[in-house]
Protein backbone atom coordinates (compact mmCIF):
# COMPACT_ATOMS: atom_id res chain seq x y z
CA UNK A 1 0.00 0.00 0.00
CA UNK A 2 1.17 3.65 -0.11
CA UNK A 3 3.38 5.56 2.31
CA UNK A 4 0.75 8.03 2.38
CA UNK A 5 -1.65 8.19 5.55
CA UNK A 6 -4.98 6.43 5.80
CA UNK A 7 -8.04 8.63 4.76
CA UNK A 8 -11.04 7.35 6.80
CA UNK A 9 -12.71 4.07 8.49
CA UNK A 10 -16.00 5.22 7.31
CA UNK A 11 -17.22 6.33 4.08
CA UNK A 12 -20.24 7.65 2.42
CA UNK A 13 -20.74 6.63 -1.06
CA UNK A 14 -23.29 9.01 -2.56
CA UNK A 15 -25.54 9.42 -5.55
CA UNK A 16 -27.60 12.29 -6.37
CA UNK A 17 -30.55 11.75 -9.27
CA UNK A 18 -31.09 15.65 -10.19
CA UNK A 19 -32.98 17.58 -12.56
CA UNK A 20 -32.45 17.33 -16.24
CA UNK A 21 -29.98 19.76 -17.01
CA UNK A 22 -28.94 20.87 -13.33
CA UNK A 23 -25.74 18.48 -12.73
CA UNK A 24 -23.07 21.27 -13.94
CA UNK A 25 -24.98 23.97 -11.48
CA UNK A 26 -24.69 21.65 -8.83
CA UNK A 27 -20.77 21.04 -9.03
CA UNK A 28 -20.44 24.59 -9.43
CA UNK A 29 -21.67 25.63 -6.45
CA UNK A 30 -20.53 21.98 -4.59
CA UNK A 31 -17.36 22.90 -5.82
CA UNK A 32 -17.47 26.78 -4.57
CA UNK A 33 -19.30 26.63 -1.25
CA UNK A 34 -19.14 23.00 -0.01
CA UNK A 35 -15.49 21.42 0.05
CA UNK A 36 -13.67 23.37 2.60
CA UNK A 37 -17.06 23.84 5.05
CA UNK A 38 -17.46 20.61 5.15
CA UNK A 39 -14.39 19.63 5.84
CA UNK A 40 -14.18 22.54 8.61
CA UNK A 41 -16.32 19.86 10.22
CA UNK A 42 -13.80 17.18 10.58
CA UNK A 43 -15.23 15.14 8.10
CA UNK A 44 -12.97 14.34 4.75
CA UNK A 45 -13.86 15.19 0.97
CA UNK A 46 -12.95 12.53 -0.96
CA UNK A 47 -13.92 12.63 -4.54
CA UNK A 48 -17.13 14.13 -6.88
CA UNK A 49 -17.74 13.29 -9.94
CA UNK A 50 -19.92 13.03 -12.64
CA UNK A 51 -21.67 9.95 -13.99
CA UNK A 52 -20.19 8.53 -17.24
CA UNK A 53 -23.19 6.86 -18.32
CA UNK A 54 -26.10 8.79 -16.29
CA UNK A 55 -25.85 12.35 -17.66
CA UNK A 56 -28.58 13.58 -14.60
CA UNK A 57 -26.66 11.33 -11.84
CA UNK A 58 -24.07 13.43 -9.17
CA UNK A 59 -22.02 11.25 -7.24
CA UNK A 60 -19.72 11.77 -4.28
CA UNK A 61 -17.63 10.78 -1.45
CA UNK A 62 -17.00 11.72 2.06
CA UNK A 63 -15.31 10.04 4.70
CA UNK A 64 -15.22 10.30 8.97
CA UNK A 65 -12.81 8.88 11.48
CA UNK A 66 -15.74 6.63 12.66
CA UNK A 67 -19.56 6.97 13.28
CA UNK A 68 -19.46 9.10 15.88
CA UNK A 69 -17.27 11.93 14.58
CA UNK A 70 -19.48 11.26 11.27
CA UNK A 71 -22.69 12.56 13.83
CA UNK A 72 -20.63 15.69 15.03
CA UNK A 73 -19.51 16.35 11.79
CA UNK A 74 -22.62 15.88 9.97
CA UNK A 75 -24.41 18.01 12.68
CA UNK A 76 -21.93 20.83 12.67
CA UNK A 77 -22.39 21.53 8.80
CA UNK A 78 -26.18 20.99 8.58
CA UNK A 79 -26.72 22.89 11.80
CA UNK A 80 -24.09 25.67 10.41
CA UNK A 81 -24.45 28.95 8.53
CA UNK A 82 -22.98 27.16 5.00
CA UNK A 83 -25.76 24.96 4.68
CA UNK A 84 -28.57 27.26 5.64
CA UNK A 85 -27.38 29.78 3.49
CA UNK A 86 -26.94 27.22 0.30
CA UNK A 87 -29.23 24.62 0.78
CA UNK A 88 -32.45 26.11 -1.27
CA UNK A 89 -30.36 26.26 -3.97
CA UNK A 90 -28.85 22.89 -3.82
CA UNK A 91 -31.68 21.20 -3.10
CA UNK A 92 -33.22 22.34 -6.16
CA UNK A 93 -31.24 20.67 -8.59
CA UNK A 94 -31.76 17.38 -6.73
CA UNK A 95 -34.76 14.72 -7.43
CA UNK A 96 -33.17 12.61 -4.97
CA UNK A 97 -30.23 12.47 -2.32
CA UNK A 98 -31.36 9.34 -0.46
CA UNK A 99 -29.51 6.85 -2.72
CA UNK A 100 -26.74 6.44 0.10
CA UNK A 101 -24.17 3.45 0.92
CA UNK A 102 -22.42 3.33 4.63
CA UNK A 103 -19.11 1.77 3.93
CA UNK A 104 -16.05 0.78 6.02
CA UNK A 105 -12.61 -0.56 4.19
CA UNK A 106 -12.65 -4.51 4.07
CA UNK A 107 -9.41 -4.22 6.10
CA UNK A 108 -7.40 -1.31 7.78
CA UNK A 109 -4.70 -1.62 4.81
CA UNK A 110 -7.40 -2.28 2.41
CA UNK A 111 -8.98 1.74 2.72
CA UNK A 112 -7.93 4.79 0.64
CA UNK A 113 -5.18 6.75 1.69
CA UNK A 114 -4.68 10.76 1.13
CA UNK A 115 -2.92 10.88 -2.33
CA UNK A 116 -0.23 13.27 -1.07
CA UNK A 117 -1.07 15.70 -3.78
CA UNK A 118 -3.12 19.01 -2.52
CA UNK A 119 -6.93 19.48 -4.06
CA UNK A 120 -7.10 21.93 -6.48
CA UNK A 121 -7.57 25.63 -5.30
CA UNK A 122 -11.42 27.18 -5.35
CA UNK A 123 -11.83 28.22 -8.96
CA UNK A 124 -9.70 25.38 -10.46
CA UNK A 125 -11.72 24.06 -13.41
CA UNK A 126 -9.72 21.78 -15.54
CA UNK A 127 -11.48 18.45 -15.55
CA UNK A 128 -8.88 15.76 -15.55
CA UNK A 129 -9.22 12.79 -18.01
CA UNK A 130 -8.86 10.07 -15.17
CA UNK A 131 -11.69 7.69 -14.63
CA UNK A 132 -13.20 6.51 -11.55
CA UNK A 133 -14.73 3.21 -11.41
CA UNK A 134 -16.89 1.54 -8.50
CA UNK A 135 -18.00 -1.72 -8.42
CA UNK A 136 -20.62 -2.80 -6.31
CA UNK A 137 -21.01 -6.52 -5.29
CA UNK A 138 -24.94 -7.12 -3.40
CA UNK A 139 -24.48 -10.29 -1.25
CA UNK A 140 -26.69 -12.98 0.35
CA UNK A 141 -24.89 -12.13 3.77
CA UNK A 142 -22.25 -9.47 5.13
CA UNK A 143 -18.89 -10.39 3.67
CA UNK A 144 -16.89 -12.96 5.03
CA UNK A 145 -13.22 -14.37 4.95
CA UNK A 146 -14.15 -16.74 2.19
CA UNK A 147 -15.49 -14.75 0.04
CA UNK A 148 -12.50 -11.96 0.65
CA UNK A 149 -9.97 -14.96 0.24
CA UNK A 150 -11.63 -16.10 -3.05
CA UNK A 151 -11.42 -12.56 -4.79
CA UNK A 152 -7.62 -12.25 -3.59
CA UNK A 153 -7.44 -15.54 -5.14
CA UNK A 154 -9.26 -15.63 -7.91
CA UNK A 155 -10.51 -11.93 -8.97
CA UNK A 156 -7.80 -9.48 -8.06
CA UNK A 157 -5.01 -11.02 -9.89
CA UNK A 158 -7.42 -10.89 -13.28
CA UNK A 159 -8.05 -7.45 -12.59
CA UNK A 160 -4.26 -6.30 -11.66
CA UNK A 161 -3.34 -8.18 -15.48
CA UNK A 162 -6.09 -5.92 -16.95
CA UNK A 163 -4.52 -2.83 -15.35
CA UNK A 164 -7.81 -2.43 -13.04
CA UNK A 165 -6.13 -2.93 -9.97
CA UNK A 166 -8.39 -1.78 -7.29
CA UNK A 167 -6.91 0.89 -5.15
CA UNK A 168 -9.35 0.22 -2.04
CA UNK A 169 -11.70 -2.15 -0.70
CA UNK A 170 -15.14 -1.70 1.25
CA UNK A 171 -17.66 -3.85 2.94
CA UNK A 172 -21.07 -2.40 4.30
CA UNK A 173 -20.94 -0.44 7.97
CA UNK A 174 -23.64 -2.20 9.82
CA UNK A 175 -23.72 0.69 12.59
CA UNK A 176 -26.76 2.08 13.09
CA UNK A 177 -27.55 5.74 11.19
CA UNK A 178 -25.47 8.19 13.85
CA UNK A 179 -27.47 11.10 11.84
CA UNK A 180 -30.87 9.84 11.09
CA UNK A 181 -31.70 13.41 9.24
CA UNK A 182 -30.04 12.20 6.25
CA UNK A 183 -30.84 8.49 5.78
CA UNK A 184 -29.22 5.48 4.09
CA UNK A 185 -29.46 2.49 2.71
CA UNK A 186 -30.16 -0.33 5.04
CA UNK A 187 -30.85 -3.95 4.96
CA UNK A 188 -27.95 -4.55 2.32
CA UNK A 189 -24.62 -6.49 2.13
CA UNK A 190 -22.16 -4.62 -0.13
CA UNK A 191 -18.90 -5.75 -1.14
CA UNK A 192 -16.96 -3.04 -3.07
CA UNK A 193 -13.78 -1.74 -4.73
CA UNK A 194 -12.73 1.20 -6.53
CA UNK A 195 -10.48 1.77 -9.07
CA UNK A 196 -8.45 4.71 -11.12
CA UNK A 197 -7.94 4.73 -14.50
CA UNK A 198 -5.64 6.95 -15.99
CA UNK A 199 -7.62 8.12 -19.13
CA UNK A 200 -11.24 6.84 -20.55
CA UNK A 201 -9.61 4.28 -22.92
CA UNK A 202 -8.54 1.68 -20.20
CA UNK A 203 -11.84 1.16 -18.69
CA UNK A 204 -12.79 -0.16 -22.31
CA UNK A 205 -9.59 -2.21 -22.30
CA UNK A 206 -10.49 -3.77 -18.89
CA UNK A 207 -14.87 -4.44 -19.85
CA UNK A 208 -14.62 -8.15 -19.83
CA UNK A 209 -16.37 -9.31 -16.39
CA UNK A 210 -15.54 -13.20 -16.72
CA UNK A 211 -12.86 -12.67 -13.61
CA UNK A 212 -16.48 -11.98 -11.83
CA UNK A 213 -17.38 -15.69 -11.77
CA UNK A 214 -15.49 -16.73 -8.85
CA UNK A 215 -17.89 -14.09 -6.43
CA UNK A 216 -20.82 -15.65 -8.00
CA UNK A 217 -22.18 -18.16 -5.10
CA UNK A 218 -22.28 -15.15 -2.71
CA UNK A 219 -24.47 -12.78 -5.30
CA UNK A 220 -27.87 -12.11 -4.64
CA UNK A 221 -28.33 -9.23 -7.66
CA UNK A 222 -25.70 -8.72 -10.71
CA UNK A 223 -22.65 -6.64 -10.05
CA UNK A 224 -23.19 -2.60 -10.35
CA UNK A 225 -20.72 -0.73 -12.13
CA UNK A 226 -20.33 3.07 -11.63
CA UNK A 227 -17.93 4.61 -14.37
CA UNK A 228 -17.21 8.24 -13.10
CA UNK A 229 -15.21 11.73 -14.06
CA UNK A 230 -13.55 12.83 -11.25
CA UNK A 231 -14.48 17.03 -11.29
CA UNK A 232 -12.25 19.65 -11.69
CA UNK A 233 -11.82 19.99 -7.43
CA UNK A 234 -11.90 15.86 -6.96
CA UNK A 235 -9.14 15.08 -4.57
CA UNK A 236 -9.36 11.28 -5.84
CA UNK A 237 -8.26 11.48 -9.49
Amino acid sequence: MPSHPPCCSVLELRQYTLRPGQRDVLVSLFERAFIESQEATGMHLIGQFRDVERPDRFVWLRGFRDMASRRDALSAFYGGPVWKEHRDAANATMLDSDNVLLLRPVRPDTGLVHPGTPRPPPGADARPGSRVEVTLCYLKAPADEALIGSFHQHVRPVLDELGAAPRALFQTEPSENTFPALPVRTGEHVFAWLTVFPDAGHPRRAASKAWAEPLQPWLCAPLEHLMLSPTARSELR
